[in-house]
């Protein structure tokens, strides 16, 4: 196996473990069977090596199958379905090592300029393009606080089960995530984020309430 690859293969589960700042690339060098020396020559620092940890994490995550269910036709809300399907199929156990989610833990209390980026060229395209989905659903612009909000809520649900998939087995083992539990969990997020934005869009539609033109109406004079 060439030096780099055995660099990356050691350093994810170390930063995962010890997060970047306490992560050491002697301890990465050790792991690896490599020189000091060549996570310089591969990475250019230790910040390098980092940055394309998370890139590999990124590879694993269901970005093409997200950006590919927001291309193709269709009404916003079936399209808004796909994309929910597609990021929950991320979290079948064969997707990624569990240390992928232990970095991602990490950048939560401590976060770096690696994360940074990578959200900027990788997650920020697609939350834009959540938003403009989502606003066509609503009938509200894309960058309303509204249409933020309920985008924040869709990717509220997945990230719960993200992050506390092992833990909800424990409480309900029928949670495993398998294929069909999995498609389960993204038809539920689906549809209850659907019934909350119909909601919204039929509110939007509804004409000024009479009651509030009358309030603000000058009494009758004899």
């Amino acid at each position: 196996m060439a030096t780099r690859q055995k660099l990356l293969d050691s350093a994810g589960p170390v930063f995962a473990q010890r997060g970047y700042y306490s992560a050491t690339v002697r301890e990465i060098c050790k792991r690896a069977g490599a020189n000091v020396a060549a996570v310089n020559y591969h990475f250019r620092d230790k910040l390098g090596l980092y940055a394309e940890v998370l890139n590999q994490c990124a590879r694993a995550a269901p970005v093409e199958q997200m950006r590919a269910a927001l291309d193709q036709s269709g009404s916003p809300e079936d399209i808004l379905r796909d994309v929910i399907r597609a990021r929950v199929q991320g979290l079948r156990k064969d997707a990624f090592p569990n240390w992928y989610l232990r970095i991602f833990a990490h950048e939560l209390t401590e976060p770096t300029p690696a994360m940074s980026r990578l959200i900027n060229r990788v997650s920020r395209p697609i939350y834009h393009r959540l938003l403009e989905l989502i606003a066509k659903i609503i009938g509200v612009p894309p960058h309303h606080t509204k249409t933020k909000l309920c985008a924040h809520s869709v990717m509220g649900q997945i990230l719960f089960y993200v992050f506390a998939g092992p833990v909800l087995t424990r409480f309900s083992p029928e949670l495993k995530m398998t294929d069909e539990m999995l498609d389960q969990i993204a038809n539920h997020i689906a549809d209850f984020s659907l019934a909350y934005l119909r909601e919204i869009s039929r509110d939007a539609k509804k004409p000024r309430d009479s009651a509030i033109e009358v309030k603000h109406a000058r009494p009758a004079t004899n």
